[in-house]
């Protein structure tokens, strides 16, 4: 009989490796899996990502469609939709009524529709968006959500990649899980946004965007689901750690959203369309498609303080 190879055991807590398989589950632990009658499922990875098919975002959204929305949305994290050339701003502002309000971010333009942010990158903004985040957790009630329409895509490039942040805190380790329980992160956008600004535009920003606090580990307000709740720009330290505890932490935390395992990538096509899950999840829009353009429109949705 062949003898089981042990793996050594690793000298700290970051091993370099991942021995075994992955904790990769789609649903909260216990959750019942959900039923579509309206829409067909197309799932892009086992646990996070699918394509609907079968629905026109463009026309009103009924009960029954809007609450298999809502089970889909929180069952894979982030959806998508191909084709749907007919989708305006108004029916996007609509599609986002179904999860909340329209939540401004006090740092993107907006566009003719209120609620309606344009995000248009060509050759001058290379680098400005290569980094995982959670939209607007600087703010106390972070973004539950986002809607994301294609307006115009380059002929190659420019995909975005979501992580499931629920799959990123099941695969720490158990000793890892017991450090971070109970601590709190401050999230600032100062680091991230503030490297643009004049002294004086950060202070206009500041009185009305001061630093807040999240736990490190999160319940999914609507699931219960426990997630990994720190990124990159804006997570600056840990409360209550020295700097260097806190940094050396921090560093080996916010590493979990690069993972593949853990991950979906969407190439985009004109009239596609991506609802994600803010909290569960962090994004990555790639800013490979120099010189050409790419222009989206996206609602935020607003959230609610997280625990």
């Amino acid at each position: 009989m062949d003898s089981v190879v042990t793996p050594p055991a690793p000298a700290f807590d970051k091993p370099l490796m991942h021995y075994g398989k992955r904790v990769l589950e789609r649903t909260a632990p216990g959750a019942a899996p959900a039923e579509y009658r309206l829409m067909d499922i197309r799932p892009l990875t086992p646990h996070i990502g699918a394509e609907i098919a079968g629905v026109d975002l463009s026309l009103p959204i009924g009960e029954e469609l809007a609450t298999e929305l809502t089970q889909a949305l929180l069952e894979w994290k982030v959806i998508f939709f191909r084709d749907q050339h007919a989708f305006d701003p108004s029916a996007q502002l609509a599609l986002s009524a179904l999860w909340g309000a329209p939540e401004a971010n006090p740092f993107f333009p907006a566009a003719d529709t209120a609620g309606v942010s344009r995000l248009a990158k060509d050759a001058m903004a290379v680098g400005t968006e290569n980094i995982w985040h959670s939209d607007h957790s600087f703010m106390a009630a972070p973004a539950l959500g986002s809607v994301l329409r294609a307006v115009e895509v380059p002929a190659a490039g420019g995909d975005t990649l979501w992580a499931d942040m629920g799959a990123a805190y099941d695969n720490l380790t158990e000793r890892m899980k017991a450090r971070i329980e109970g601590l709190t992160a401050v999230h600032d956008w100062v680091t991230s946004w503030g490297l643009t600004m004049t002294e004086s535009q950060i202070a206009a920003h500041r009185e009305a965007l001061p630093p807040v606090e999240h736990p490190v580990v999160v319940r999914h307000p609507r699931t219960g689901r426990k997630l990994l709740y720190v990124n990159e720009p804006f997570t600056t330290r840990i409360t209550g750690l020295s700097e260097t505890e806190s940094r050396e932490l921090l560093g080996e935390l916010v590493l979990q959203a690069r993972i593949p395992e853990y991950q979906v990538r969407f190439r985009w096509q004109h009239g596609s369309v991506a609802i994600w899950d803010n909290i569960a999840t962090q994004h990555y829009a790639i800013n490979d498609y120099y010189p050409q353009r790419r222009v989206m429109e996206r609602i935020a949705i607003t959230g609610e303080r997280l625990s």
